[in-house]
């Protein structure tokens, strides 16, 4: 009864938008607004989330340490069978090293999404409409190969203040996540802290940049 309950109150339909100039000029102001050119220029992201799991990004590398329990996953975005997976440092091989290197992607893609996703609006198979809400309000609607789509909303500068989310993750389309919470890093780039869904929150600690 509890979910029907948020289901009929959060869920929304998938709104019509108008891909060009329009909304890629949106898309855009929100990149200036979040100093994409900092985030560009930026080597190495360090951060904590939920307080589960914590990362050490080289981005220029392509490369990802992943942490939880006593594991250590390394990462090699870019040649993913040169990944490798310890346990109090010693190297695991074989099928649990295969699953827990899996099972660290897959975190990766997760958790990267909350911290980074405002920079993803122009790459490569993603598109984006304009949206116009009452008041003449404009959004814009991303969305991704996978068919994942977010609606995202502003304030006067370009910044996020939250979206709304009809992904194969979330049950009630159209669940709002708000995107309100931001960080000036050490190279300049404004990232989020945390993130609040209905009831529950996702924290983003111990953020740090090079």
């Amino acid at each position: 009864m509890f979910f029907s309950f948020l289901y009929f109150r959060h869920h929304q339909n998938l709104p019509n938008g108008t891909e060009g100039k329009a909304a890629d000029d949106l898309a855009t102001k929100m990149l200036i607004a979040l100093n994409y050119e900092a985030y560009t220029s930026t080597d190495y992201i360090e951060w904590t989330f939920k307080k589960r799991r914590h990362y050490k990004w080289k981005k220029t590398e392509n490369i990802c340490e992943v942490y939880w329990k006593d594991y250590k996953i390394k990462l090699d975005l870019k040649d993913y069978a040169e990944s490798k997976a310890y346990v109090h440092g010693f190297i695991i091989e074989g099928e649990m090293g295969e699953d827990l290197v899996e099972d660290a992607n897959n975190y990766f893609k997760n958790d990267i999404f909350w911290l980074v996703a405002p920079f993803q609006v122009f790459d490569e198979g993603v598109s984006r409409k304009l949206v116009t809400l009452s008041g003449n309000n404009k959004a814009l609607l991303v969305t991704y190969k996978n068919n994942d789509t977010y609606l995202w909303h502003f304030d006067a500068t370009g910044k996020p203040t939250s979206f709304n989310m009809w992904d194969s993750k979330t049950p009630i389309k159209g669940l709002k996540a708000s995107w309100n919470d931001w960080q000036i890093a050490e190279t300049g780039v404004k990232l989020p802290t945390f993130h609040k869904i209905l009831y529950f929150g996702i924290e983003i600690s111990d953020i740090k940049t090079d």
